[in-house]
């Protein structure tokens, strides 16, 4: 079994920063591809950003020049670094990741439990 556990939400004022953390465990052979999304009340999640294991990062448009995304593979985690904040960024905030399961030998995709961001003076 495969938990995604995610950290470092809360409450922030627009204009402040954030960094959220994932981080992958079980009976993991590799980790693939480990991404951000994000859901707003009452609608389908949205992608945030992603990285694969060889670095390649891409974001949307609308938190191009604000968030980072990096990871740590030895971790088997994932961070978000969000900075200038904006009261649109108020979300859930889940973590995403394809992951190489050691027996039977799958790639499976799992998500996280998600961590609330809210972005409000």
């Amino acid at each position: 079994q495969v938990q995604l556990v995610e950290s470092g939400g809360g409450l922030v004022q627009p204009g402040g920063s954030l960094r959220l953390s994932c981080t992958a465990s079980g009976s993991i052979s590799a980790v693939e591809i480990m991404a951000w999304y994000r859901q707003f009340p009452g609608r389908q999640r949205d992608f945030v950003a992603r990285i694969d294991n060889s670095g390649n990062i891409n974001y949307a448009e609308d938190v191009k020049g604000r968030f980072t995304i990096s990871r740590d593979n030895a971790k088997k985690t994932v961070y978000l670094q969000m900075n200038n904040l904006k009261p649109e960024d108020t979300a859930v905030y889940y973590c995403n990741s394809d992951v190489w399961l050691l027996s039977p030998r799958n790639l499976r995709n799992y998500w996280g439990q998600g961590t609330q961001v809210t972005v409000s003076s």
